[in-house]
């Protein structure tokens, strides 16, 4: 008689070490969840298993979702509407102490929202706004940590890929998890500005001042990135609003994205074709890694190691508070060592059942791992983001990017224990607006 949980268990043992060892993370998922499921199920239901798991995913409306942001994504890449989001932002607020850090908070914000991508958002914006806030005599641990910080808005402000992945994963709606990012997106942006603010007002150094733009100035900076804010509203505002679905939204996005590179004089045969080719193989990757992570789901629900955790859990008599803080503590320790996709995709079938053994949704454990995912891209020794920005900025060393990223983790932890005590953050608006 085979030990089912215990199979699970050394499953996911196997599972680390293959990932630790730097195994690919869709190939790693689906060899371990079919070896695991052949053991227990038999080869010939295990195959037919994983058959129905990869046709069913496949053939999901939800899923034509990733590759038209991802291609309206690529094709903002060819307008340098990363430059021109942190050129608005710094002619509205650069004149003030600190105001480039609060551009670069907005621009990664702003390109977050058309990008949807971490370690993108942080390479471009930081391409940008680095060197300018290096000329204006910025310290560079400030400069560097918030770009690196800033950067990881791109997986929570919708749309974002993680969201997306999450909701197949889970089987949730990804217009409610879109809707419900939102008011966590904001919060954090405002929290990562409080803390620039903080530091530029306790050491002035840190930050000098800039020239003031002139109106004239700063209206011709916006009138190039009113397009781009429209479409986002009207991408964002749309699925929130109930007007059309994630899929149609995401059609509406890339047209836009199309539109606009053409008025702009922009859309080239080149940089058309390099949208479709980074497009495709961004998807193909992504679809691996869901698939895998699909078969490795049903592999950790058959063994039933989710619900003999759960149980544990629940017996330990913690109560709501303390189970989730665990929750993110598990999360936390975790994502210092895995990837931030390889943490979603182990850990949502093992935790997500504790959580809503809490009375929380799944919605709300989407929304609450994000946040953890986006906390691991900043925590040293392996934060992501931190190596990103370093190749940014070469002339910084990675020990000095590990200090200055200090203040802005102790925002994240603030922000992760709000959520907890706050489901409302997250709740409220789905429910308001009833998506």
């Amino acid at each position: 008689m085979i030990d089912t949980a215990g199979t699970g268990l050394i499953g996911i043992l196997i599972l680390f070490a293959l990932l630790l060892a730097g195994g690919r993370i869709g190939a790693v998922l689906g060899l371990v969840g079919m070896g695991g499921l052949m053991l227990i199920l038999g080869p010939e239901a295990a195959l037919i298993k994983g058959g129905v798991v990869v046709v069913d995913t496949l053939t999901r409306y939800e899923l034509g979702t990733l590759p038209l942001f991802l291609f309206m994504a690529h094709i903002f890449f060819s307008v340098d509407a990363s430059r021109d989001l942190f050129d608005a932002a710094a002619k509205m607020v650069g004149h003030r102490r600190g105001g480039l850090a609060y551009a670069s908070i907005a621009g990664c914000g702003g390109f977050g929202a058309i990008n949807g991508s971490s370690l993108a958002t942080t390479a471009t914006v930081g391409l940008v706004a680095y060197p300018e806030m290096k000329r204006r005599g910025y310290d560079d641990r400030l400069s560097t940590a918030t770009i690196a910080a800033g950067g990881t808005l791109g997986q929570m402000i919708p749309p974002s890929g993680a969201l997306i992945v999450f909701g197949i994963i889970a089987e949730q709606s990804i217009g409610r998890l879109f809707t419900a990012a939102i008011v966590p997106g904001l919060t954090q942006a405002l929290l990562y500005a409080l803390v620039v603010f903080i530091l530029v007002r306790l050491r002035p150094q840190l930050a000098s001042p800039g020239e003031r733009a002139s109106w004239p100035e700063r209206l011709r900076a916006l009138a190039r990135i009113w397009d781009i804010l429209l479409l986002v509203m009207l991408v964002i505002g749309g699925i929130a609003l109930g007007w059309f679905s994630p899929p149609e939204a995401a059609a509406i996005g890339a047209s836009g994205a199309l539109l606009i590179a053409a008025i702009r004089g922009k859309l080239s045969r080149a940089s058309l074709f390099s949208a479709f080719h980074e497009t495709l193989r961004t998807t193909g990757l992504i679809y691996l890694i869901v698939i895998g992570a699909l078969i490795f789901s049903v592999f950790v629900g058959v063994t039933g190691l989710a619900e003999s955790t759960g149980t544990l859990i629940e017996g330990l008599g913690l109560g709501t508070f303390v189970t989730l803080l665990l929750v993110a503590l598990i999360l936390l320790m975790l994502g210092t060592v895995l990837d931030g996709l390889a943490l979603m995709l182990l850990m949502t079938p093992i935790l997500l059942p504790i959580v809503e053994g809490t009375g929380m949704t799944a919605i709300w454990f989407g929304i609450f791992l994000v946040r953890a995912m986006e906390v691991g891209f900043l925590t040293p020794p392996l934060g992501i983001n931190l190596y990103v920005m370093q190749g940014v900025a070469k002339d910084i060393s990675i020990s000095s990017i590990f200090r200055g990223v200090l203040p802005f983790l102790a925002a994240d932890f603030v922000h992760l224990i709000l959520i907890i005590l706050f489901p409302a953050m997250v709740l409220w608006l789905p429910q308001l607006l009833g998506t």
